[in-house]
């Protein structure tokens, strides 16, 4: 006999919604902001990219990109706490049962599913640490994306009034000593370009989490065989009603 499956809910349309805006967005961040830090293409036409304004169009699209991350990183932050589907923040508190159920999600992914004692329905806490990490990241590089960007303002105008300025010096100006601290070129005081390098090595990583992330997406789709991969796209997987 069969084993029965039931239908569950992973996903609101706004998650999913907001889920595809940042795939999409991070594909242009790394395109533009590889030919920022080394513009490896001009055009298809033989006039010079200079004349067409190509490193511009890079520098605009990639900031655009970025404001779209710091809206969808606003909202995720807010709804982390205040969700009413459900509420990410009491799967990271280290309790006793969230400490166990992060241990055996990686029993489980070691051992290939030969053992599972946890509640596949909803997300676990391996999960939502994991997914943690990637917000943690991605409010890095958008601070330290603003700081690049505030350090060409150099007058401390802009088109919209000094407050701009002076308002990205105040949120921004510590990953000037973080950055150094993490190249590890303290002795030689703060500079932008250790903002720069660490603003670059973290797309690295972040380009690692996604290889990860799609891998075990895949790796729960085949082992579980709950449908994981589909939750992006209907919202749903399917759980045995024995182990729900």
């Amino acid at each position: 006999m069969k084993p029965k499956y039931k239908q569950v809910k992973r996903m609101t349309a706004f998650m999913r919604l907001n889920h595809w805006v940042v795939a999409f967005s991070m594909v242009g961040a790394v395109i533009t902001g590889l030919y920022i830090g080394h513009p490896y293409y001009q055009t298809l036409i033989a006039e010079p990219a200079v004349m067409k304004y190509v490193m511009a169009w890079n520098r605009w699209v990639h900031f655009m990109i970025a404001i779209i991350f710091d809206v969808s990183s606003i909202v995720i932050a807010y709804l982390y706490f205040f969700s009413r589907f459900e509420k990410p923040y009491k799967k990271i508190i280290p309790t006793a049962g969230n400490i166990k159920e992060f241990f055996e999600v990686i029993i489980n992914l070691v051992m290939l599913n030969r053992r599972k004692k946890f509640d596949s329905t909803h997300s676990d806490s391996f999960n939502t640490v994991f997914f943690l990490l990637f917000h943690l990241m991605l409010a890095w590089m958008l601070l330290t994306g603003l700081q690049l960007y505030v350090h060409g303002l150099e007058s401390g105008l802009s088109s919209i009034g000094s407050w701009w300025p002076w308002m990205l010096h105040l949120v921004t100006d510590w990953t000037l000593p973080v950055s150094s601290w993490m190249i590890g070129s303290t002795a030689t005081g703060t500079n932008i370009m250790d903002v720069r390098i660490v603003h670059h090595m973290t797309m690295w990583f972040i380009l690692s989490w996604v290889a990860f992330h799609i891998y075990y997406q895949v790796w729960r789709t085949i082992f579980w065989k709950e449908g994981d991969i589909g939750i992006v796209v209907s919202g749903t997987k399917f759980v045995k009603e024995k182990e729900a």
